[in-house]
This record gives C-alpha cells, structure tokens and sequence, in this order.
C-alpha cells in the first residue's frame, strides 16, 4: 500500500494536493484496492460547487458503487474527463489520476498526514 508524505488524506479514502492555490483531489491507493476494478466514473461539472463532507460524484467498480466524497468545500474548476473513458487509471496510477480541481476553498473536513491515514487504514481492513 503507497501513502504518499506530500499529500492529506480524508477519512473516506480521498488525497488532496495543494497547485498553486487549487486543490487537487483523487482516491487512495487503498480506496482503489477495496473498491477492485474501476469500470465507470459520475464526475460533477466545472463550476459544481462542493461541500466537505458530502459527495460530489461517485465510482462503479465490479464489486460496488461508491461515492466520491469532497475534502473540501469550494468551486470545481477542473474534471478529469480523461477518466469517463479510462476509469481503470484510478487503478493503474491512483496519485497520478486525479478526478476534480477545486478553487476558492472555504472548508476542509479534518484531513490526515500520511501516518496518520496510513494507521487509519489500519483499522479499516
């Protein structure tokens, strides 16, 4: 399992980057080996405001459906769309495919250092 030091993660599975004031958000590697593999993804539109805590899309693997539950609240500005026809990059690279770019970032749901997500996942399996 790859936890990254340089990113925060959330207590439903997803990691923020901080670019240049934009917030990048995508799913753990752990989030993408409990979910198996990705088959198709909802994303929500640039523009799509997101609230912390609650979901802004969700992720259909072979085993389940799972929402996308944004870290942040703020103003999507980017979307993967990349990912509507190769969904299994979440599997292939899940650091390397992000899924939205939030702006104008007013909350977070309290988010964990690399250990800290890494013990938390501990309890989860």
């Amino acid at each position: 399992m790859n936890f990254p030091a340089e990113l925060k993660y959330s207590q439903s599975h997803e990691w923020i980057r901080e670019e240049d004031g934009v917030t990048v958000i995508g799913i753990s590697d752990f989030a993408q080996d409990a979910l198996g593999d990705v088959v198709f993804i909802n994303l929500p539109q640039e523009g799509d405001e997101c609230t912390a805590g609650e979901a802004f899309g969700d992720v259909e693997s072979v085993k389940a459906v799972s929402d996308l539950v944004s870290p942040v609240s703020g103003t999507v500005c980017a979307v993967n769309e990349d990912l509507l026809d190769a969904p299994e990059m979440l599997n292939q690279d899940p650091y390397g495919a992000w899924i939205i770019k939030v702006e104008n970032v007013t909350g977070t749901e309290e988010l964990l250092d690399a250990a800290a997500y890494e013990a938390f996942c501990a309890t989860e399996g």
